[in-house]
């Protein structure tokens, strides 16, 4: 079965920078779009980017983009998620996901990760 698989996550101060990862198994992903969500305490879980796998379009949420860079390494099934200038608002767990088509909206997404949690210190 599909299992995408999350790590890296931490404790980091303001300023700093993380890099998460995702590694991917279970089937073929070329169709798909491997992305990064969150969910902070009491908030709603939302769109932070994704990457096509074949072709490697990205798309980012404004908020991260110039701060966040998505990637992904087809030999190794893994997708990235390096944060830089990370805020307390960044706090949150990650979520790494997979789904067909380009979208930010979470439903369209198939499969998920068990999360990641990230969180930025003051």
């Amino acid at each position: 079965q599909v299992q995408l698989v999350e790590s890296g996550g931490g404790l980091v101060q303001a300023g700093g920078s993380l890099r998460l990862s995702c590694a991917a198994s279970g089937r073929t992903f070329s169709r798909y779009a491997l992305g990064w969500f969150r969910q902070a305490p009491g908030k709603e879980r939302e769109f932070v980017a994704a990457i096509r796998w074949s072709g490697g379009d990205v798309w980012y949420q404004d908020s991260v983009k110039g701060r966040f860079t998505i990637s992904r390494d087809n030999a190794k099934n893994m997708v990235y998620l390096q944060m830089n200038s990370l805020n307390p608002e960044d706090t949150a767990v990650y979520y790494c996901a997979a789904g067909l088509g380009r979208s930010s909206w979470a439903p369209e997404f198939d499969y998920w990760g068990q999360g990641t949690q990230v969180t930025v210190s003051s």
